[in-house]
């Protein structure tokens, strides 16, 4: 790549001071064509075994994606104080459930880790330090979803968790910190559900379909509405604008997840949801694709 061209695309980076400390990551992933970035509405970890509308749509994503070198997954289902990211060369399956069938424990998706992107994760964030994980592995928040985009399990995966001591705006900000990966060959994914109450779920009208709550529905349209439009500050403190959206997010984990995808649209990037379903009440599927 000329230096020209180098230069014009460190131009896309939230800040153009970060490029000397850089060199490591373009070093070790070099340039790509952009990927795009995900948010997915996992839902049920039933979704990981069963044939629905919602793992179709996955499946229907993953054919418009290119292939990545690696994925970085923001999970629902990892929260921490301080902010980590998986290491290990293999990464466990992790069956973070109780309840549920047994063909669904005998699931393992045995996708291989990266150390390496690890590493330049960790170069990508200057706000605070991140620490690299040995312990956790991949938990049905990325699994149950991976293995419909990638089946074979063949690209590698980490995983980055939910700092526990940051607000929105802050999780927000570290995730923009992260936008260079999306030219590396990252794809990057957040998994969660933007709708998640399970404390108020109507089981008897989990058949029924797009059944939702009135305060489900108000918040689901006035979520996808922000997030077609662009208006992230407002997301960033959704919960302010009434009981509506206090009870479509009763706590953080599940939300969270979208703002790191978010982080990364830049104004030359579309917009588009799928999977855009309620669920027994005050659950949603909503799923979301940037670039």
């Amino acid at each position: 790549m000329k230096r020209e061209h180098f230069l014009r695309s460190m131009a896309l980076l939230p800040l153009l001071g970060i490029v000397g400390r850089l060199k490591h990551l373009v070093a070790g992933l070099p340039p790509t064509e952009r990927m795009p970035v995900l948010f997915l509405g996992h839902g049920s970890p039933m979704n990981a075994i069963e044939e629905n509308e919602f793992v179709r749509g996955f499946r229907d994503v993953a054919s418009t994606l290119p292939q990545p070198r690696a994925i970085l997954c923001v999970s629902a289902h990892w929260e921490t104080r301080g902010t980590r990211v998986t290491a290990m060369p293999q990464p466990r399956t992790i069956h973070d459930f109780g309840g549920f069938p047994d063909a669904l424990y005998a699931v393992q998706y045995p996708a291989p880790g990266s150390p390496e992107l690890a590493a330049e994760v960790r170069h990508c964030v200057h706000s605070h330090a991140l620490t690299e994980d040995h312990a956790w592995g991949l938990d049905h928040g990325a699994w149950s979803v991976l293995r419909h985009l990638f089946p074979l399990a063949n690209v590698p995966v980490i995983q980055m968790s939910l700092n526990t001591a940051l607000d929105p705006a802050g999780h927000f900000a570290l995730a923009a910190e992260l936008a260079a990966l999306r030219d590396r060959g990252v794809l990057i994914v957040g998994s969660g559900n933007i709708v998640h109450n399970l404390g108020l779920v109507a089981w008897d009208q989990l058949s029924t379909p797009g059944f939702a709550f009135d305060w489900a529905a108000e918040a689901r349209a006035t979520i996808n509405g922000l997030i077609l439009g662009g208006d992230h500050r407002a997301l960033l403190d959704i919960r302010s604008r009434g009981t509506a959206f206090r009870q479509a997010i009763p706590t953080p984990e599940h939300y969270l997840p979208l703002l790191y995808v978010l982080a990364q649209r830049t104004p030359h990037d579309s917009v588009r949801l799928f999977n855009d379903v309620p669920v027994a009440g005050s659950l949603t599927m909503t799923s979301v694709v940037v670039g």
